[in-house]
């Protein structure tokens, strides 16, 4: 059973701490795949803010430090995708960290590609990862940012096609996207997250 907790709409209070967790698989040979946006935007994110990512922790690979003066936590969990909120649940335990101040960043097929969505709350959309963090953290009053990687097109299956590298011509844009991805972040945490909502959710007439 669920349990409902204020999301805590307004980051921009300066609450803290916060864990940033990118969702992926382990292992050089899934590192440029589509399945791994979130660790890319968790990697993009240790480079903008001069951290390093060294520490295991909880099935984890972790940093953390200061960001305009409020902690930071950026987590890689080391586990298959079924397995990452067993890890996710451990660290936000240890740190205290409450569900409102956990943001879980992972890929979305139903997206197009490059396309990023932030929302406070609500189920898995059939993602491994953020149902075994549902579960694990007993509740789903947990802010998330999506980013598309879009469908394949005829007949592919998407479980092959998002354990496949993003195509070298996407390289450009998929940097793109890191980048206003990583924007999208600053913004939630220091103006709030209606504030990421209004400005990095598309807009009706670009769904």
């Amino acid at each position: 059973m669920l349990i409902a907790r204020n999301v805590g709409r307004r980051m921009s209070e300066r609450q803290g701490p916060y864990l940033l967790a990118g969702l992926g698989n382990p292992g050089r040979e899934f590192r440029r795949n589509r399945h791994n946006i979130g660790f890319m935007l968790i990697d993009h994110l240790a480079h903008r803010w001069d951290l390093t990512i060294s520490r295991m922790q909880s099935e984890a690979l972790i940093a953390d430090g200061r960001v305009d003066e409020e902690k930071i936590y950026l987590v890689k969990p080391q586990t298959f995708m079924n397995l990452v909120g067993r890890s996710v649940a451990s660290l936000a335990r240890y740190y205290r960290i409450p569900p409102s101040n956990l943001i879980v960043i992972y890929d979305d097929l139903d997206l197009p590609l490059g396309t990023v969505r932030i929302r406070p709350e609500g189920g898995s959309g059939g993602h491994k990862g953020m149902a075994s963090i549902i579960t694990a953290m007993q509740s789903n009053q947990i802010p998330r940012m999506r980013i598309g990687i879009g469908r394949p097109s005829g007949k592919m299956d998407p479980a092959a096609f998002v354990l496949q590298d993003f195509l070298a011509e996407d390289a450009e844009f998929v940097e793109m996207t890191l980048q206003r991805s990583a924007d999208c972040i600053h913004t939630l945490l220091f103006d709030g997250i209606d504030s990421a909502m209004n400005s990095c959710n598309p807009k009706p007439a670009d769904k």
